[in-house]
Parts: C-alpha cells; sequence; structure tokens
C-alpha cells in the first residue's frame, strides 16, 4: 500500500512539471539549458543567444519590456522572469495569471539560490545539485591555483558612452563579478562602493591606475563586435599617458550573464591578472 501511495504521490508530482517554459532572460535560459531543460523551453528574450540553440526559439521581448501577446501565444505553464521587475511588466503578467516565478540576482550564493528554486520547480532538483557543485568546484580550483599570487588590481568597465571614456560605469561591490575578481586572484579597485556598479569620473580611473582594466563599456550587445573594434577599445585608453594598466577589451556573455558560465569568466579574469599562472 505504501509503495502504490508512493508511486501515486511521484506521478502526480511529474503531472504538475511545467512542460512550456518561457524565459524572460539570458541567465534564466542558460540555466534551463545547463539543466537538461532545452526540450521545454518555448520562447527566449530577444537578447539570449546562448547555448546556439536558443537561437531558434520565439522571442518574447525582454525582462523589461515582455512582449504579452507572444507569451500568451505560446501557451505556457511556467513564465521565468528576473526578481524587481519594472511596475508596468510585472502588472502585465499579473494580468493574464500565468504561472510565474521570479530569480534575484545579484551575489554567487543568489545565482545558485535561483538555479536551485528552478531545478526543483521542474522537477530535476538533482540536475540542480550537480549544476552547483560542478560550477563551485571549477571556481575553488581557480581560487586554489590564484591564491598564493600578487593580488593585482582590476577595475571593470561594464557601461561608457560610444567612442569616448565619458559616462563610465564600473563594477563595485555587492556583484557577483567582484567575487568572480577576488576568486581570480585580483581585488577590485572599486570593492569599497556601496553601489554594485557605480559611475565613476574619469580623474578617479585614473587615480585609481590598476594593474588591469577590462572594458566590456561600448559592447554590452556582443553579437557582431569586431577584433578591430576592440583594438579601437585598447587605443583608446592608450591614448592616456598616466594609466600604466593592461588593457583588454571583451565583448562575452560570459562576463554579464550570472549563470552556469561564471566559472568561465573566473578563468578569464585569472588569464588577465596572472598570465604567467597557466591552468
Amino acid at each position: 500500500m505504501r509503495a502504490l501511495i508512493w508511486i501515486l504521490l511521484s506521478v502526480s508530482a511529474l503531472s504538475a512539471q511545467p512542460k512550456r517554459i518561457i524565459s524572460t532572460a539570458p541567465s534564466i535560459t542558460e540555466t534551463l539549458f545547463a539543466l537538461g531543460l532545452c526540450d521545454r523551453v518555448v520562447g527566449v528574450s530577444q537578447y539570449c543567444h546562448y547555448p546556439p540553440e536558443a537561437l531558434k526559439r520565439p522571442k518574447v521581448g525582454s525582462y523589461l519590456k515582455p512582449n504579452l501577446e507572444a507569451i500568451v501565444g505560446l501557451h505556457p505553464d511556467l513564465v521565468i522572469v528576473e526578481a524587481n521587475l519594472p511596475e508596468s511588466a510585472s502588472a502585465q503578467l499579473e494580468r493574464v495569471k500565468l504561472p510565474t516565478i521570479g530569480m534575484e540576482h545579484g551575489d554567487l550564493e543568489k545565482m545558485f539560490h535561483g538555479m536551485r528554486v528552478i531545478a526543483a520547480r521542474c522537477g530535476v532538483p538533482e540536475r540542480g545539485a550537480k549544476l552547483e557543485a560542478d560550477i563551485r568546484a571549477r571556481l575553488n580550483a581557480i581560487r586554489q591555483r590564484t591564491a598564493k599570487l600578487p593580488r593585482r588590481s582590476l577595475v571593470f568597465i561594464v557601461g561608457r558612452s560610444p567612442g569616448s571614456l565619458d559616462g563610465l560605469i564600473a563594477v563595485g561591490k555587492g556583484s557577483y563579478l567582484n567575487e568572480l575578481i577576488a576568486i581570480a586572484g585580483g581585488v577590485n579597485a572599486l570593492a569599497t562602493t556601496a553601489q554594485p556598479y557605480p559611475k565613476i569620473s574619469l580623474e578617479s580611473m585614473l587615480g585609481l591606475n590598476p594593474d588591469v582594466l577590462v572594458d566590456m563599456g561600448d559592447m554590452a550587445q556582443t553579437e557582431g563586435v569586431t577584433e578591430e573594434h576592440k583594438r579601437q577599445v585598447v587605443a583608446l585608453w592608450r591614448r592616456l599617458a598616466p594609466l600604466k594598466s593592461r588593457v583588454f577589451a571583451v565583448a562575452s556573455d560570459i562576463f554579464v550573464v550570472p549563470g552556469p558560465r561564471v566559472a568561465d569568466a573566473a578563468e578569464a579574469f585569472a588569464q588577465m591578472l596572472h598570465p604567467e599562472a597557466k591552468p
């Protein structure tokens, strides 16, 4: 009798699993695919282009501007969004009364929590546990490899005016990127700031004069960025004689998507900070 009850409960739980899932952010999409749930993903945001298979899914706008008509038309039984949606977007989703869960982002622990929530809701908690364990193992390996190396300073520019050094926005305290820089054997020169992504002046940047400067400022749209564009970005900084930093221009989602590929970002930071220490 107990065995029969267990089977019935299992079948009931399985039937409750979402079969048609919509993701409204790249980090959510990458997590769903990493959990082996690609066959259930029926719609993604316009900014989701990894893995390549995600490009084949219908687009439903973005988390800031969800396309309600497209979402409803795909008949989802679960919509996964980023927490703290703009009020207008949240109100739209509430009107259609679709099952929705929100993912919180910020530091690495929030990212891992979100992975566990998605895995549990989709009925694959064991896959979620394995994915988390694999990512943590890779991050720990990088941390151990760089633990005894010099702590070099790094500034990561994530926003600025195209073609100029105005409107600089960098990574500060509270961002998961701040944690990845530390894991990679570096010190975020802006780790003492109150905001996760503070605005900084060019004068402040020159005052910091970090060992390593990573610029993704006008390459947030990572698709189609050429090597020539990257060289131009490096040249932009090289005009500043007082700046002694080693400059890297990057254009990859691994640096801006808090998802399964964060260990790739940590490894990239480690190679920038410590080229002498090959993995």
